[in-house]
């Protein structure tokens, strides 16, 4: 198994991921046939100064050097290679699935002193600020997570709830989240307020109500209300882009955990980002400061027609990289939100059954440019490169 020598990290922080090993390389082992993957419990020896470990997980891709990509019960993807092995062994599933109590102690046991935590319908939260802003953000999350589940049940790809609890973990203060994000984001940590990791499955933000960004005192958590949090928040300038960040990142969340999109599938960064920005707009009129789903995003419209140029189209969906690059990614960004709002406006059956065709792919699977322009024409009828002029024409009537 090729290694990823990458921090796989969605939305505004990047994807910073190359692709996967071949098609000849990997198969996926969690079965065509409705089969759930068999657990095992691998032993792996010592590697740059790391003690053995003992990994326990389903198996969801195998190479055919035995290489592993696992599934670990706190949600995490292992990528294990195969020269570290020492000895693997099928394991019993437990009888009884995870609580969210029993998962949040899980999670509780990995992060700094401290942290609290409490459930939702669909997500556990770990914080160790004030009860009131995590429990904002729960809602806020909630809220996401009922109106993406209809937006797309209404435009017929039907959707699961995501078989576990969702994990969101709030630092009370930058500093304590700089510190933790930089092991996924190294230098970015200090340009983004959240994140989504793909490998562990979790947002991470921390209290945007002492962040120096809405230059405000550290939040206090004594007779501070949800509702409160929720104000303090909005009553900033900048509130519109902070609470977009949020949803935005859990989207992508939403989307690699309710069958839209599969973990380390080679699903193009144009339509994951695409789909983000498209339920990002929030709405600073509303309490909650998000309004739900097809607004039309000023800053990413505004930045579409500043920027736009022949070939745009095709770049984005040929390619990731625009998106990794940072003099490009704002470009990519708002081309990928112009680009989703148009076909789903104009054809959205169309992207529908394009998504449905994603949903299909594999962990790891292969990718090239070649098929990725196959799989766009004969999805929408026309290469990318015939869009551009729909799109721009479309995307200036919005202005």
């Amino acid at each position: 198994m090729r290694r990823l020598n990458i921090v796989m990290v969605c939305g505004i922080a990047l994807l910073l991921a190359a692709g996967g090993p071949s098609s000849h390389a990997v198969r996926a082992v969690d079965g065509d046939e409705g089969t759930q993957p068999s657990v095992e419990r691998v032993r792996i020896r010592p590697v740059e100064n790391q003690p053995e470990q003992t990994l326990e997980g389903a198996v969801i891709v195998e190479a055919l050097d035995g290489g592993l990509l696992l599934e670990l019960a706190d949600q995490r993807l292992a990528i294990v290679d195969p020269a570290t092995i020492i000895v693997r062994q099928k394991v019993d599933r437990p009888e009884a699935a995870e609580t969210s109590r029993e998962l949040g102690r899980r999670i509780l046991a990995e992060l700094p002193a401290g942290f609290d935590q409490f459930g939702t319908k669909h997500y556990v939260i770990c914080f160790d600020t004030s009860r009131a802003y995590a429990q904002w953000c729960g809602s806020l999350f909630e809220r996401l997570h009922d109106a993406f589940s209809n937006f797309w049940r209404q435009a017929g790809l039907e959707l699961h709830a995501p078989e576990r609890p969702l994990v969101v973990v709030i630092f009370s203060d930058r500093q304590r989240y700089e510190a933790f994000a930089a092991r996924d984001l190294g230098a970015a940590a200090d340009r983004v307020v959240g994140y989504y990791n793909l490998l562990s499955n979790r947002v991470t933000t921390f209290d945007l109500t002492g962040s120096d960004t809405l230059a405000r005192r550290p939040a206090r958590s004594v007779g501070r209300s949800a509702g409160r949090a929720g104000l303090e928040i909005l009553a900033q300038p900048e509130a519109a882009g902070l609470v977009a960040t949020l949803v935005h990142e859990a989207t992508h969340q939403m989307a690699y955990n309710c069958g839209m999109h599969r973990r380390l599938a080679p699903v193009p960064l144009w339509v994951s980002e695409g789909i983000a920005t498209y339920f990002e707009t929030p709405d600073l009129a509303s309490d909650r400061g998000w309004r739900g789903i097809g607004g039309i995003n000023r800053p990413r419209l505004e930045k579409f027609l500043a920027t736009q140029r022949s070939g745009m189209l095709e770049t984005i969906v040929l390619d990731d990289e625009p998106f990794r690059r940072p003099d490009e990614a704002l470009d990519a960004y708002a081309r990928s939100w112009a680009l989703t709002y148009f076909l789903v406006q104009t054809r959205k059956d169309a992207f529908v059954a394009y998504l449905r065709k994603l949903s299909q792919q594999e962990p790891l699977a292969a990718d090239s440019p070649d098929s990725r322009r196959q799989d766009f024409t004969d999805a929408f009828g026309a290469p990318p490169a015939a869009l551009e002029e729909p799109v721009l024409k479309f995307m200036a009537r919005l202005r």
